[in-house]
């Protein structure tokens, strides 16, 4: 069978449909991850779908190839990727979501969950390779089950998370699935929202449901201006990453919403293992040891976390993207209806929710900044860097995950992306002078090995 190569990514499989994604590689892909599944002797796979407009038809492609290869299917129909994966945590322990996650409408893709655990790496390829091969083993016996979620996920949160006062908040969803279900969750928790752009529609015609990407949250920060509402929350299209905005338009971005949610935490599960990536900001890690923590930097990428934290049982980590995975009173996957409703319920135990925010430790910082690059260059291009790059003390170098070299006023990242051919960079200093110069230095060395480098800012 001829697939495109290129979408079977890191962490998922992602590609434009039709061209690289379509109905008979769907298929395809059902046929070999219900061979793999029945090996491991896992009988039943959930399968769901986001907002997107291919979804439907892609979805029924891979319901077709799973139940050929004689898996059982439970199809919850059009919902958050989280939801996907409750259903794999509490019906079964496998799942397939048909998702597109951020990425331009024409896309879609499959975020995968086998036996409890997210695919990634090696196993995505060892799909790629018996798709190709058509090696898979065709069985009778699946059948299909509807099942829905909706209720018994809300009803979850809402027996999980307590708020300390009512709150009223807005909640934009970008057209995304999160739209369907997050304002409803919010109101039972007793929010009262505003609702943004919560109708799902896979043509996003407000704006891109993309919250790492300040230009995307114009509608929140300006909701917010000219209403009463505390505090926003805005989702990426398929609901496993959250964005929040401050009342005053100030954007916290991930790394700062995990010192909140780590302390908080910590709070119960003292000692705990906090794991971060490397994207995230230099006053992370003390913080995290201030409020009696074990911080740990990781790499990037939901899937490489989730698996770390099963390796050293963290209660909660989480990404710079976006990404927040709560393992304390949770599942362990990353859910941005459950992160607000966490961060709601922190919140609601202050007057000023705004203050709070604000009073967590930042720095100068730029957002994340991409420097294209041909396909499978970026590697090469870290690989270089990580071999030539020389700094004097005092500055530490990692390359756990690309070249990030932190000085006592900040740091520098060059990583090479696992979804897209760009490299991904990121600077920050403890003053404007500091990251300057770091910025200054860590594109120099950049030229060193790439001379045409040029950055696009760029999220994710």
């Amino acid at each position: 069978m001829q697939i495109t190569s290129s979408s079977f990514k890191a962490y998922d499989i992602r590609g434009i449909v039709p061209a690289a994604l379509n109905e008979p590689m769907a298929q395809a892909l059902g046929k070999a991850f219900g061979t793999v599944a029945l090996r491991q002797g896992l009988k039943t796979v959930a399968v769901g779908r986001d907002g997107r407009l291919s979804g439907p038809a892609l979805s029924t492609a891979l319901v077709q190839g799973l139940v050929a290869a004689g898996v059982d299917v439970i199809d919850v129909g059009m919902v958050t990727t989280p939801m996907l994966y409750f259903a794999a945590s509490t019906l079964c322990d496998s799942g397939i979501q048909v998702t597109g996650s951020h990425n331009p409408k024409d896309y879609n893709g499959f975020k995968m969950v086998l036996g409890g655990k997210a695919i990634y790496g090696q196993d995505i390829q060892e799909l790629r390779s018996i798709m190709e091969a058509e090696s898979w083993v065709l069985q009778d016996g699946g059948r299909v089950r509807n099942i829905s979620v909706d209720a018994p996920y809300r009803d979850r949160i809402v027996g999980d998370v307590k708020l300390k006062r009512p709150m009223k908040i807005v909640v934009d969803s970008g057209n995304g699935i999160a739209g369907a279900s997050a304002p409803a969750i919010f109101r039972a928790l007793g929010c009262e929202v505003i609702e943004l752009f919560s109708q799902v529609d896979g043509n996003f015609p407000n704006h891109h449901p993309d919250p790492s990407k300040p230009e995307n949250l114009a509608d929140v920060i300006r909701t917010l201006q000219t209403t009463d509402a505390e505090i926003g929350f805005a989702f990426d299209g398929d609901g496993d990453r959250l964005g929040v905005v401050t009342k005053e338009g100030n954007v916290i971005y991930a790394d700062r919403q995990i010192m909140l949610f780590a302390q908080d935490v910590l709070q119960r599960v003292p000692g705990g293992t906090i794991l971060f990536d490397v994207k995230c900001t230099q006053r992370l890690a003390p913080f995290i040891e201030a409020a009696g923590g074990k911080p740990m930097m990781y790499k990037t990428g939901h899937s490489l976390i989730k698996a770390k934290m099963k390796e050293v049982d963290s209660p909660f980590s989480g990404e710079m993207s976006g990404h927040l995975f709560f393992k304390e009173r949770w599942f362990g996957f990353d859910d941005g209806t459950y992160a607000g409703c966490r961060l709601a319920e922190i919140l609601s135990a202050h007057a000023d929710v705004s203050a709070v925010l604000n009073a967590l430790p930042t720095s100068y910082s730029t957002p994340e900044l991409n420097v294209p690059c041909a396909e499978g260059e970026p590697h090469r291009v870290v690989t270089q860097l990580q071999v030539q790059a020389k700094f004097a003390a005092p500055a530490k170098v990692s390359d756990i995950d690309g070249l990030r070299v932190d000085w006592p006023d900040g740091f520098g990242l060059i990583r090479g992306s696992n979804t897209t051919p760009v490299l991904v960079l990121r600077f920050e200093g403890h003053t404007e002078a500091a990251l300057h110069r770091i910025e200054t230095e860590m594109m120099a060395l950049l030229k060193t090995v790439k001379p045409d480098a040029q950055i696009q800012a760029a999220a994710h």
